[in-house]
């Protein structure tokens, strides 16, 4: 798994910068919820597009959630309790904003219910090339020559490695959808610049494998939280 995917940089399709550039209008406001988009004639000018390109457009945002078109209504913004917070998109754009207090405890919320029992899984279910996988990953971690992005991406990987261990492909499919969020709270927390965070955060980690290898799922489970907490209280 790789950021590369969402790199701020990364050469989009016309299609794609249209929904990027309505769907961030959506989320800081400047469409607000309950709002009509601009009338059709408008958006075609606006963008250079054909009437069927638009509509594809449309109806890729209305699909993550962010709009619900009727007849004799119009296009509307939909309220926040129907967007797609999992959809990778609304992740990307919602980070490119800033990772604020907010959603970074939603995130804390949504992974604590999540990753620990994960782990637990792991536990019981583990195979030995999953273990295997695991000690690799710790491997990486510990590599001293990190920078904030590679550490970043190295601990993605231990925990779709543990969401993989855990036998459920929903669990590793956790990891995938809210990777680009993961992977900049991950950034937030980095401990590369001090020696003593760097070991202290991967022995926490290793406590993580130890746990799973000598199948103790509460242990496992603990050492899950006690990794995601310290993470959350680094910032």
């Amino acid at each position: 798994m790789s950021i590369a995917r969402w790199a701020a940089d990364r050469p989009l399709s016309n299609h794609e910068q249209i929904v990027r550039t309505l769907g961030l209008e959506i989320l800081t406001g400047v469409h607000a919820p309950g709002a009509n988009l601009p009338p059709e004639p408008v958006l075609l000018s606006r963008f250079g597009i054909s009437r069927t390109a638009l509509r594809e457009v449309l109806k890729t945002l209305s699909a993550k959630g962010l709009l619900i078109s009727k007849t004799r209504v119009g296009t509307k913004v939909q309220d926040p309790i129907h967007w797609n917070y999992f959809d990778a998109d609304v992740l990307a754009w919602l980070v490119s904003q800033g990772l604020d207090e907010t959603l970074r405890k939603h995130l804390l919320e949504v992974r604590t219910a999540l990753e620990p029992q994960a782990a637990a899984l792991a536990a019981k279910r583990r195979t030995a090339d999953d273990l295997g996988e695991l000690r690799r990953c710790i491997t990486a971690m510990a590599d001293p020559h990190h920078d904030q992005h590679s550490f970043a991406q190295a601990d993605l990987d231990f925990h779709v490695a543990v969401g993989s261990a855990s036998g459920n492909p929903m669990m590793r499919s956790f990891a995938a959808v809210i990777e680009v969020a993961l992977l900049a709270s991950f950034s937030l927390t980095s401990p590369v610049d001090r020696p003593d965070l760097h070991t202290e955060v991967v022995a926490a980690h290793a406590a993580i494998v130890d746990a799973i290898e000598a199948s103790d799922a509460a242990a496992a489970a603990a050492a899950m939280r006690a990794v995601i907490q310290s993470g959350f209280d680094r910032v």
